[in-house]
């Protein structure tokens, strides 16, 4: 069966939004026409995708697994396309992500200064889905914080930085110069189990404005300093590591002498990152 990849993104849209007039004007096309669209792409496949009503949209079972097959398809053949666009203009680049309070700019200047023929580009990543972006070919290098899925990456460590507890300033715990797990005994710690935060910025909100707790590594505590959040060292929980991280079968020239440069630049900047207050 041969899938047409303009069904595709159109039923991408409808499940993103969960509403046509919404997906429709994402897509600049008229409603009638994104809603044929996503019926010949059921009648394709032989299955519902969709639960209509008067107001609102609800995948099926089987619109859940397209979902999530089209999150990691359509950005992939995007890569692929601006790639081989890439090569027939001559034109040498590189895509270079971070993860959230991740700092790359000393590799690209290091970097720049030795193949100025390169193009740099800088995603920025979402914290909780840091490899992504290496896997669909968004990005061709990654600076990552662990935990995340390295299956099919190679990667090279560059350094650890303590992790700190995040808290509103008037908590009960804000003004202490140091705290233990056992202190946390009782509080609500947000992570990915407990609620999923679409950004750090949406996390530290919550936190300063109710009574949850978040453990971060230092680096994401500085870069999103404000005077209504504290941050007490933890000192009973591992370190972070970071390290750069590019898929397995990538090895282009540009892509090898990133990693050499970054490895070196990035390590001589850790003992600043991961200095003790």
């Amino acid at each position: 069966m041969d899938l047409d990849l303009r069904k595709l993104r159109y039923f991408a849209a409808v499940a993103e939004h969960r509403h046509f007039g919404r997906a429709a004007e994402q897509l600049h096309i008229a409603q009638p026409v994104l809603s044929r669209q996503v019926r010949a792409l059921e009648q394709e496949l032989g299955c519902t995708l969709l639960e209509r009503t008067t107001r609102s949209v609800r995948l099926t079972a089987a619109g859940e697994q397209l979902h999530e097959e089209t999150r990691a398809l359509l950005p992939t053949v995007d890569s692929a396309v601006r790639r081989v666009l890439e090569v027939d203009r001559g034109v040498e680049r590189l895509v270079v992500a971070f993860a959230p309070g991740l700092h790359v700019s000393e590799a690209i200047r290091a970097f720049t200064a030795e193949h100025p023929e390169v193009e740099i580009e800088l995603l920025a990543l979402r914290w909780w889905e840091q490899d992504a972006p290496l896997r669909d070919g968004r990005a061709d290098v990654g600076l990552l914080r662990r935990p995340f899925d390295d299956a099919g990456l190679r990667t090279i460590p560059i350094g650890h930085e303590p992790r700190v507890a995040c808290m509103a300033a008037d908590h009960r715990l804000a003004r202490r110069r140091a705290i233990t797990s056992a202190d946390l005994e009782g509080e609500t710690v947000l992570d990915t189990p407990t609620r999923r935060t679409s950004s750090v910025a949406e996390k530290f909100e919550l936190i300063a404005s109710g009574d949850d707790v978040a453990l971060v590594p230092r680096s994401v505590a500085d870069a999103y300093s404000r005077p209504d959040l504290a941050r007490v060292p933890i000192t009973d929980v591992p370190l972070a590591e970071t390290c750069l991280a590019v898929a397995a079968g990538r090895r282009e020239t540009r892509i090898a002498a990133f990693l050499e440069v970054a490895t070196r630049t990035l390590r001589e900047a850790v003992p600043r990152l991961a200095a003790v207050d």
